[in-house]
């Protein structure tokens, strides 16, 4: 009898511990399967091709996506002649308030991490790059910033465009390359 009890009771434990152990592993299965559907995009905006380069070199060093963020008014090299106080890039950067208009509506929504890439303008991220971070749902997101400089570096670009991103938004420091970057220097990068 005291057997037969004993071994009851033995049984009982041994569900337990086998349900447990089920839940554990499904849980830990679960987090894995979500840390390997993680997807990683890099969005770009370029007009002369330094940053798409150092882009697709981000890309492919990373395997993720890659999108272009598109101007629904195309700039010429007389839009984007720094020398003129009257081109239009250089009106935009003066005006705080300036937000060109997309061409093309980004859906972030299947990744977790969103690479960042713009050029340098007068010491800060292009205002076409404003509108993005303000008309995307970045919630959510780790955004790191990158981007390419005839000479002044990221500056505080990405400070600033963490601040007109959405509230959830999590933006990691960046940092400036040269379009000729190394895969292995942008992967080292991202990976710290």
């Amino acid at each position: 009898m005291k057997m037969a009890k004993l071994l009851t009771a033995l049984r009982g434990k041994i569900e337990i511990l086998f349900i447990g152990a089920l839940i554990m592993f499904s849980t830990t299965n679960a987090f894995s399967q979500n840390a390997q559907n993680s997807k990683t995009v890099v969005v770009y905006f370029s007009c002369t091709g330094n940053t798409e380069r150092l882009a697709k070199t981000a890309a492919t060093a990373l395997d993720a996506d890659l999108v272009q963020i598109e101007p629904a008014v195309p700039y010429t090299s007389d839009d984007l002649n720094w020398n003129n106080s009257k081109s239009r890039s250089t009106v935009e950067c003066r005006d705080s308030k300036s937000r060109p208009a997309l061409k093309n509506k980004i859906d972030l929504s299947k990744y977790d991490t969103v690479i960042l890439a713009y050029p340098i303008w007068w010491g800060m991220a292009p205002k076409i790059v404003y509108t993005f971070v303000e008309q995307t749902s970045l919630d959510g997101k780790k955004v790191i910033p990158i981007c390419t400089s005839g000479g002044s570096g990221l500056g505080r670009s990405g400070t600033d465009l963490a601040r007109y991103a959405s509230k959830g938004a999590k933006f990691a420091a960046g940092k400036a390359f040269s379009s000729s970057a190394s895969s292995q220097s942008i992967r080292d990068f991202i990976n710290q």
